[in-house]
């Protein structure tokens, strides 16, 4: 058996925001982008499994940006786990995903591969930004976690249950929706990891005692900026940049996972493995055996 065959690679993309810009011809810059992180994507050397999106796939949830953003994942090779967003439409998504599962209407459903188990988690209530997660959800993710105790799990939602600092973007302190998920995956060990979208930055940090991490945005991200804001006088700074798409693959070995983020953009090799850095590479390996 080789290695390969005991690794699972998870790619995720988030926040595509497919239709944002509706007047543009040809197409949309969103469209663009995610064009160009799809084919880095496929052409990048580490197998993948699955890609997982975790939601804001399109920007108004209307059937046609749904439809445009289905388009391009058609020639995908791997299998496809979709998210709702807050800027999605359930109904919608579920129409270009037929086969994704639900649980009380929600997009909640478990994937496992490998030895690892994965939970996709709902945080979309219609007409709000920020995240939701109703006692119907948590009850889920409960029996879920319950049901599985000894199973690696890894989860994925849209929305971080942290504070981030970036003001406009973040949620209150202390909302129910949050307080419900922590109870939720208490005393549940067996989680490695959270992996979440919507904040259109990169983000480490830890949930519960569960490190937490937020993969970048396909579409524009957000400036990195973390003064107050007032909602009475516009200062004028920068709320969204040109910098390049980003995607995650997460990295289950059977024991370990680790998340490597990947910058959508050009770039020139300055090293290849040739016969003239065979010294150095049979040095590296060998000081691990």
């Amino acid at each position: 058996m080789s290695d390969q065959d005991t690794i699972l690679t998870v790619a995720q993309m988030t926040d595509i925001h497919i239709g944002f810009d509706q007047s543009a011809k040809p197409e949309e810059l969103n469209r663009v982008r995610f064009r160009q992180t799809l084919a880095r994507l496929k052409e990048q050397p580490s197998p993948v499994d699955m890609l997982v999106l975790t939601g804001d796939l399109t920007d108004r949830g209307d059937r046609d940006s749904n439809e445009k953003m289905a388009e391009l994942l058609e020639d995908c090779p791997f299998p496809l786990h979709p998210l709702a967003g807050n800027h999605d439409n359930r109904e919608e998504l579920l129409r270009v995903f037929p086969d994704c599962p639900t649980v009380d209407g929600f997009m909640q459903y478990a994937v496992e591969n490998k030895g690892l188990r994965m939970l996709m988690l709902d945080t979309f209530e219609p007409g709000r930004h920020g995240g939701a997660f109703c006692e119907t959800r948590a009850a889920w993710l409960s029996d879920q976690l319950a049901a599985h105790p000894n199973t690696p799990t890894l989860l994925f939602l849209h929305h971080p249950p942290v504070v981030s600092g970036i003001a406009w973007m973040d949620p209150g302190p202390n909302e129910k929706w949050m307080q419900l998920l922590g109870e939720a995956i208490a005393g549940h060990d067996q989680i490695l990891a959270m992996h979440c979208g919507h904040l259109h930055r990169p983000l480490t940090t830890s949930f519960q005692g569960i490190p937490l991490g937020v993969t970048p945005s396909v579409a524009p991200p957000v400036s990195l900026d973390l003064r107050s804001i007032s909602t009475e006088t516009p200062d004028n700074r920068a709320l969204i940049t040109t910098e390049p798409p980003v995607y995650a693959l997460h990295r289950w070995d059977g024991s370990h996972l680790v998340t490597h983020y990947e910058t959508v953009s050009d770039w020139n090799v300055l090293a290849w493995y040739g016969p003239h850095l065979q010294p150095m590479i049979r040095e590296l390996v060998g000081e691990k055996e």
